[in-house]
């Protein structure tokens, strides 16, 4: 968490809530590599069910009503 990696808007919002990626796919079932790709690539836009899912899955763990703008401009 934070040890100078690149982080997208998603990424570095996971790194100041210290929810770990992998609680993330564990909540959304997603591939590993989908995960790394959104959190470290800020030109990466994912799948609408992707956003679906990864939204879902923050909102359940931080209780935080977060919208997928907070994250990818539509």
């Amino acid at each position: 968490m934070g040890l100078g990696k690149q982080r997208s808007k998603f990424g570095a919002y996971l790194d100041r809530k210290r929810i770990p990626q992998e609680r993330i796919r564990e909540e959304t079932k997603l591939g590993r590599d989908t995960l790394t790709r959104v959190c470290s690539r800020s030109e990466y836009y994912p799948s609408g069910s992707t956003m679906r899912k990864l939204i879902a899955a923050v909102r359940k763990l931080t209780g935080e009503n977060v919208n997928t703008d907070d994250f990818w401009s539509m």
